[in-house]
């Protein structure tokens, strides 16, 4: 059986996600390493912190060229900032290129609402994906963030939730996934995504 690398750059919140697969009996190796990520059946990108600062951490290391060859051959799914890293570009701060693996850019969220945005909302969920199978609709997930990403192409948004405005929740396109929110913090319904994303290598 394979296993799932989580990816070890520095600014990711890595224990949650890895207690998280390990409890569903997941198998996962936290690594910064381009061959154990080329090796792994599938790869989580984890992230906290600032758009810059990731960007410039995975370029350092190389790790954003691994991500990129990698994306097709098996899913990946980026969480919170790791999300925000997958698309063109980013406006935290100064702006700042992506991954580009999702079209679009990432930038603050526009809203009467207090920021950073912490708390659980409900989702709605479009575009079929087999990330949210079996995932009841406006199920809530736990979020924590200020800035969002805005898709350049609406066919790559799975789930939306509102925050004053709709939020892009959630991306999916060509086995690259990302979740603004995190599911490993988000009790069964996290739990359930993270389930489906383990199916997909298998």
């Amino acid at each position: 059986m394979g296993y799932t690398a989580v990816v070890d750059y520095g600014v990711g919140n890595l224990k949650s996600v890895t207690n998280a697969m390990h409890y569903l009996g997941l198998e996962t190796r936290i690594t910064g390493e381009a061959g154990e990520l080329e090796r792994a059946e599938a790869i989580i990108l984890p992230g906290v912190g600032a758009f810059p600062d990731a960007a410039e951490k995975l370029r350092g290391t190389g790790l954003d060229r691994v991500l990129i060859a990698q994306a097709g051959k098996k899913p990946i799914l980026g969480i919170c900032l790791g999300m925000q890293l997958l698309f063109d570009r980013g406006e935290e701060g100064r702006d700042c290129k992506g991954l580009g693996l999702v079209g679009g850019n990432v930038g603050r969220i526009v809203t009467e609402y207090k920021l950073p945005h912490i708390g659980w909302n409900s989702l709605r969920l479009q575009n079929h994906s087999p990330l949210f199978a079996g995932l009841p609709e406006h199920s809530y997930v736990y979020f924590v963030h200020s800035f969002c990403g805005y898709a350049a192409g609406e066919e790559d948004v799975i789930a939306r939730t509102e925050y004053g405005p709709s939020v892009v929740a959630a991306v999916a396109k060509n086995g690259v996934y990302g979740c603004q929110f995190h599911p490993e913090k988000s009790g069964e319904a996290g739990l359930q995504i993270l389930r489906n994303f383990g199916g997909l290598s298998r």
